[in-house]
C-alpha cells in the first residue's frame, strides 16, 4: 500500500469498508461465497461483483491445502488501470476468507487476472 497514491488507497478502504459475504453452497469440501462491493456490480443481475470459490484439500489427519478461485463478475475490473484495486480487493478476501492459511490463490478479472500462492512459515 506504500507505493499507491492516495486516490486508490482511499479507493481500495472504501470497497473493503463495504465489502459484505453471502454463503451460497457449501459441502464438506467446499464453499461458494458472493462478494458485494459498494461500487461494483454483476452487470446481468445488478448483484454481487464476484464470487469466491474455497477448495479445502485435505492432505492427512493434520494437514490442509486451500484453492482459492475468485471471479470478479463487473467489467469495470477487468480493465487494467483497475489492477491495484482487484489485488487490494483480492488480498483482503484471502484474508477475511482463509486467513493467509497455505493457499493458491487464482483470481479471474479480465486483464487483471493473476495467480498467487500463500504459504505460512
Amino acid at each position: 500500500m506504500d507505493v499507491i497514491n492516495e486516490e486508490i488507497k482511499r479507493q481500495i478502504e472504501h470497497e473493503l469498508n463495504g465489502m459484505t459475504f453471502t454463503k451460497n453452497f457449501r459441502s464438506p469440501s467446499a464453499e461458494e461465497w458472493y462478494i458485494f462491493l459498494p461500487s461494483f456490480r454483476d452487470p446481468q443481475t445488478g448483484g454481487a461483483a464476484g464470487k469466491a470459490i474455497i477448495h479445502y484439500n485435505l492432505l492427512g489427519t493434520k494437514e490442509i491445502f486451500i484453492n482459492t478461485t475468485i471471479i470478479f463478475d463487473d467489467p469495470a475490473l477487468h480493465k487494467s488501470e483497475n489492477y491495484r484495486l482487484v489485488y487490494g480487493i483480492s488480498d483482503e478476501i484471502i484474508n477475511r476468507m482463509v486467513g493467509y492459511a497455505d493457499s493458491l490463490v487464482s483470481v479471474h478479472a479480465g486483464e487483471n487476472s493473476y495467480n498467487a500462492e500463500y504459504i505460512q512459515s
